[in-house]
């Protein structure tokens, strides 16, 4: 029996500025979902020949590895500082950082909030997961109140350990700050507006604005404790009622 031939198009294909190195995440784990988008926007723009991104000792460490454009890994925390270097010496090109909550608001707070002050034209993508991800899930500045880490057996407590650190809140209160938003990857519709503010971030660099900055809520299911599928939930649920999402500060001129 004679069957029709059927040509399918290909419609989802791997952006041109991410490598074939494989992710190196856990199962649930929404830092390759959040690659693409960083990706996917640098095609989308055309501006791969222009970029530069600098990640930090964390689990996005090795997305050096997954760019085909200029990348480095940084010291812990100092990602805004070896970018204010480059930017200055090659203004018209594009930095991002990327930084996990404990390498942005912990150790490397003092270089991130020096360059919102210094109102550097840079983009720092924040991956937000509450936790230390990559040193066995010990509490960060972005901790939920009651949530358990390894150093927070009973759930964090505001009296002993303050309260968490809503980062694209106190970004968008800085003079220099061109955009602040705050997504999640944990639905299609949120992935497309993702994608949106990541476009605008870099926009806001191009134009020479100012700072831009853009929070992504991500998954950590293995120091959660829950299965990939539950992470979904504990994002919709406690992350996002904690956090909530969207733009903080959006405007075309920081005078």
């Amino acid at each position: 029996m004679n069957r029709e031939a059927v040509t399918k198009e290909k419609i989802c294909t791997a952006p041109k500025s991410k490598t074939g190195m494989p992710i190196m995440h856990c199962p649930g784990c929404h830092y390759g979902i959040i690659i693409r988008v960083i990706c996917e926007v640098i095609d989308e723009m055309g501006i791969e020949g222009d970029v530069v991104g600098l990640t930090s000792v964390s689990c996005s460490g090795p997305w050096a590895y997954s760019f085909y454009f200029d990348s480095a890994l940084c010291p812990h925390g100092r990602s805004p500082a070896m970018g204010t270097a480059i930017k200055r010496i090659h203004p018209d090109a594009i930095v991002f950082t990327v930084q996990g909550d404990g390498d942005l608001g912990a150790i490397g707070l003092g270089c991130f909030m020096n360059a919102l002050l210094r109102a550097e034209k840079l983009t720092t993508i924040l991956l937000n997961n509450g936790t230390y991800g990559m040193t066995g899930g010990q509490m960060s500045p972005t901790t939920l109140l009651g949530m358990r880490t390894t150093t927070t057996s009973e759930g964090r407590d505001y009296r002993v350990t303050g309260f968490p650190l809503h980062a694209a809140e106190l970004v968008a209160s800085m003079k220099g700050v061109a955009y602040s938003a705050r997504c999640t990857v944990h639905t299609p519709a949120n992935f497309q507006k993702a994608k949106r503010a990541v476009r605008t971030a870099f926009q806001k660099q191009i134009d020479g604005v100012g700072y831009s900055f853009v929070e992504f809520l991500s998954a950590c299911p293995p120091i959660w404790g829950v299965s990939p599928v539950e992470a979904l939930k504990f994002i919709s649920e406690k992350m996002m009622a904690e956090y909530p999402l969207g733009e903080f500060k959006n405007v075309d001129s920081i005078l």
